[in-house]
């Protein structure tokens, strides 16, 4: 492979969607960390089918609207936000440009959109706060070391982080054939800085069975649903869970007083062969009935599916691949051109369905295309 073309310095006119920028991205990172950004879990089924979910649904005009007034702000939490679109966890941003994470929190905050930081993050959550003129949420791995856990959380909360969003659906990773190919490893100048000092708690004397997972001690400090208590034990910020792909388990949500839900298969990095996240969205909607709010990440590459989204019950969706795509091409910009599209794009389907506000998106404007069931 050819080495790394430089970032671009503007945006070419040829980039008229969030799309456009992937092969910008590509020839300008490495081929390990392109592996590691775009790939997925085994066979990537998942990956592809929370993309192709989104295709089959139709959109649906009203016309002759009064749209005075309208807008996209969004309230959650208390914290005020000028769209709905999110920036979601994405670890080690460094693999793709020097900025790392310092670059998309300029954007963010350009766009007055809310960052999701991620525990693996390549800059200190401190100084990605330092940075932001935007509200923050904080992403959650549980550590091995609880009390280091714990350290995170009120570093987090110090540091002005508005929500603790704790990753639930990855206490293994999956198994991604594209990064095992290319060879994956950290380059140097790139780690989890956040968990330096980081104790391994000896786990001699756990149980240990005869399989290559189940039984053996990297799953023995897997989080359980005591830890969101325990977690909600020292912390007064809003607890959102991300990972949640059945009803079932929103409805433990609920009852476990967690505060919202991030309706997400990893992006298709975790589980292979899942349903995606859009298809999920309904039933689990239903069974929470408004009783927490729910975000939807996994498969946003348009605004319209942003309003697709929304309109089927999310309050707001996260973005993560093609941000990332934006940031390795053009950094800061690149990022702040991204949610600027996906912005627009979201705006246009509210002007042609008669929607001047997020309330005024239903479920009435989307429907499934002829010939899928």
């Amino acid at each position: 492979m050819n080495a790394p073309l430089a970032k671009l310095q503007q945006i070419p006119a040829s980039i008229a969607s969030v799309a456009d920028y992937e092969p910008f991205a590509r020839e300008r990172v490495s081929e390990q960390a392109w592996a590691y950004v775009a790939g997925g879990a085994a066979d990537e089924w998942t990956l592809r089918e929370n993309c192709a979910a989104f295709q089959r649904l139709t959109l649906h005009t009203n016309v002759l609207r009064d749209l005075s007034g309208g807008n996209t702000r969004l309230t959650l939490f208390g914290q005020t936000f000028a769209s709905p679109i999110f920036l979601a966890p994405v670890a080690y941003q460094k693999l793709v440009h020097p900025d790392g994470e310092l670059a998309t929190v300029l954007a963010a905050s350009a766009a007055q959109a809310c960052m999701v930081v991620s525990t693996q993050a390549s800059v200190s959550l401190e100084e990605i706060a330092r940075q932001a003129k935007s509200p923050l949420w904080f992403q959650l791995y549980f550590q091995p070391d609880r009390e280091f856990t714990r350290d995170l959380v009120m570093r987090a909360e110090t540091a002005g982080y508005k929500a603790i969003v704790v990753t639930v659906d990855a206490p293994v990773s999956g198994i991604r054939n594209h990064e095992q190919r290319a060879g994956f490893s950290l380059p140097p100048g790139v780690e989890a800085v956040n968990l330096r000092g980081m104790r391994i708690p000896s786990l001699q004397g756990s149980q240990v069975g005869d399989g290559i997972l189940l039984g053996g001690s990297l799953l023995a400090t897997a989080p359980t649903w005591q830890d969101i208590a325990w977690l909600r034990s020292f912390t007064s910020l809003p607890i959102v869970i991300k990972g949640i792909m059945t009803a079932d388990d929103a409805s433990r949500a609920v009852s476990e007083g967690i505060d919202g839900i991030i309706i997400s298969n990893h992006g298709g990095r975790t589980l292979d062969t899942q349903p995606s996240a859009i298809d999920m969205l309904p039933e689990i909607a239903q069974a929470v009935a408004g009783r927490l709010p729910l975000l939807l990440d996994s498969g946003i590459r348009r605004g319209s599916d942003a309003f697709k989204a929304l309109a089927l019950g999310a309050t707001a969706v996260l973005v993560g691949r093609p941000y990332m795509y934006g940031l390795a091409a053009a950094g800061a910009v690149g990022v702040a051109h991204v949610l600027h599209i996906l912005r627009a794009e979201l705006e246009v389907a509210m002007v042609l369905t008669g929607s001047r506000d997020l309330e005024a998106i239903t479920s009435s404007l989307v429907r499934r295309a002829p010939g899928f069931a």
